[in-house]
């Protein structure tokens, strides 16, 4: 897949309400669920105990944590657009997420974005993304919502 190149405001423009690209998948093993209970200290069985989950789980294994899923995000991003001409970027929020099913150890997910909403904001551009973050194996949608990026661009 070929990333995206944005320079400028008007780069973004002709995206406005259209996809803009589809990430690679990313695989979610029991190796990144470990890490990331260990780095935010939740440690709830079904993530982590893959014994019990098998057991007492209804989905018959452990699952990923949702915000593991989310954090994956600007990895992904970043494998749909280059954004060059750059003089800094900010994460401006977070708005209408959804979790809609869970992703299981093993399985894999990629992201579908769309230029939801754009604004110039005396030289700052601010981006709405609407995302998709799906799983390979099922075909359907674990997590959804819209991502705001503040770009400055170098004058």
């Amino acid at each position: 897949m070929e990333k995206v190149i944005i320079s400028c405001y008007e780069d973004f423009l002709p995206y406005l309400g259209k996809e803009i690209g589809t990430s690679d998948y990313i695989q979610i093993d029991q190796n990144r669920i470990n890490l990331f209970a260990d780095a935010t200290l939740d440690h709830q069985w079904i993530h982590v105990d893959v014994e019990k989950a098998k057991a007492e789980s209804p989905f018959g294994q452990t699952i990923a944590h949702g915000y593991l899923t989310m954090s994956l995000l600007p990895a992904m991003w970043n494998q749909i657009i280059e954004v060059r001409n750059l003089e800094r970027q900010m994460n401006y929020g977070m708005d209408k997420m959804k979790f809609a099913q869970p992703v299981l150890s093993g399985q894999s997910v990629r992201m579908v974005t769309h230029l939801h909403e754009i604004a110039n904001l005396r030289g700052a551009i601010k981006t709405t993304i609407k995302f998709s973050i799906e799983v390979k194996e099922t075909g359907k949608k674990t997590l959804e919502g819209l991502a705001t990026f503040i770009y400055y661009f170098k004058k």
